[in-house]
């Protein structure tokens, strides 16, 4: 038993195997949530506020890529595509869109409930706290966002492990090497000029709040907070 229930929800529209995903997914201690409306499916998705979403790709009034993209423009949630798609240009849109796993239809029950697990685990095991707070500014771990006094600053995949890497070791020094470990450790690839980008952009995005200097360069080191 789960002292506190995960909370999936389903994306396709397809009733019947709906139905089937929703009583496997109970049945195996889930708390879970079906889209009804594909028009607003992104603003039933945050309301429920899931820890996982199983998403289709062909959908009436939307489309599966164009969901994903929307989730991770706020959310770093893993997403699984579960479609009757199956070339390899499917798979490969569903992974450059930010998809965590792909699996055609039908569908092993057992595998997808191993990736579920395996998934779930994973980002729990990321960072099990909610938030961080250091000087003033709150990493909100779960929207995915950085937030300093009553301003937010809306974070992509890369640059929410990044902070919460550096939150971890707020005071200390954080060489790009053990960020780019920690990076490929949660299977990120980011290589030592990307990381150099994203720290970039994550100092715009916290200028623009109000937050000058709030990431520091330590000369043949790395970075600190």
């Amino acid at each position: 038993m789960r002292p506190c229930k995960e909370k999936i929800i389903i994306v396709e529209d397809d009733f019947t195997i709906q139905t089937q995903l929703k009583t496997l997914l109970s049945g195996n201690g889930y708390e879970v949530a079906a889209v009804t409306d594909f028009s607003t499916a992104i603003r039933q998705i945050k309301e429920f506020a899931p820890h996982l979403v199983l998403l289709d790709i062909k959908l009436p009034d939307n489309n599966g890529f164009e969901i994903c993209s929307q989730i991770r423009t706020f959310s770093d949630m893993p997403i699984i595509f579960v479609t009757g798609c199956n070339t390899d240009m499917d798979e490969l849109n569903s992974i450059m869109l930010g998809g965590d796993a792909f699996l055609t239809k039908p569908y092993n029950t057992a595998i997808l409930l191993a990736k579920i697990a395996a998934l779930l685990k994973r980002a729990n095991a990321f960072c099990q706290e909610n938030n961080f707070t250091w000087n003033g500014a709150v990493l909100h771990l779960e929207s995915s966002f950085l937030e300093y006094q009553g301003q937010k600053a809306e974070l992509t995949k890369n640059e929410l492990k990044i902070l919460c890497f550096l939150f971890k070791n707020a005071g200390k020094i954080c060489s790009r090497n053990d960020i780019v470990d920690f990076l490929w450790d949660n299977q990120l690839y980011v290589d030592d000029n990307a990381l150099s980008v994203n720290i970039t952009r994550i100092r715009e995005k916290l200028k623009a709040i109000g937050l000058t200097d709030f990431i520091k360069t330590k000369h043949r080191q790395g970075y600190t907070l």
